[in-house]
């Protein structure tokens, strides 16, 4: 496996998961709003954020977190929808978040970026069989 795709890979495996966890509701309130749990909101954002991609900047994680520009587009749009609802939340609790009227529009765009992230990935998948399997006739 060349650098690149291993650097893709390292990536994805934080950043698929956590925007999953922003598209499934019910994941929400059974680990984010579980004292037990060490996921929460802030594990999320700090995901798509900080340690493995900038949200607000998208762009630059083409081709090391993102594999394609519309992955780029709706991670962008995340983010504005992300800014919304934490506008309509101004204690900035987990809790609160779920319940503001802008949460439903992050979990729609989150559902459409991880139906997109993952069509990506198996199609990564699916590419990389068939190569193996070139090299082997």
């Amino acid at each position: 496996m060349d650098d690149d795709r291993v650097i893709m890979a390292r990536a994805r495996i934080h950043l698929v998961p956590a925007v999953l966890a922003l598209a499934n509701p019910p994941w929400q309130r059974d680990v984010w709003l579980d004292p037990e749990v060490f996921e929460d909101l802030g594990y999320v954002l700090h995901t798509l954020f900080d340690d493995f991609c900038d949200a607000e900047h998208p762009e630059r994680y083409l081709g090391i977190g993102l594999r394609s520009e519309e992955e780029v587009v709706l991670l962008r749009e995340l983010d504005r929808a992300l800014t919304v609802a934490e506008d309509q939340a101004p204690d900035d609790s987990d809790a609160e978040m779920l319940r503001v009227e802008g949460w439903a529009e992050v979990v729609a765009v989150a559902g459409r970026l991880a139906q997109v992230m993952v069509g990506n990935d198996l199609g990564e998948l699916l590419a990389l069989q068939e190569a193996r399997g070139a090299a082997e006739a």
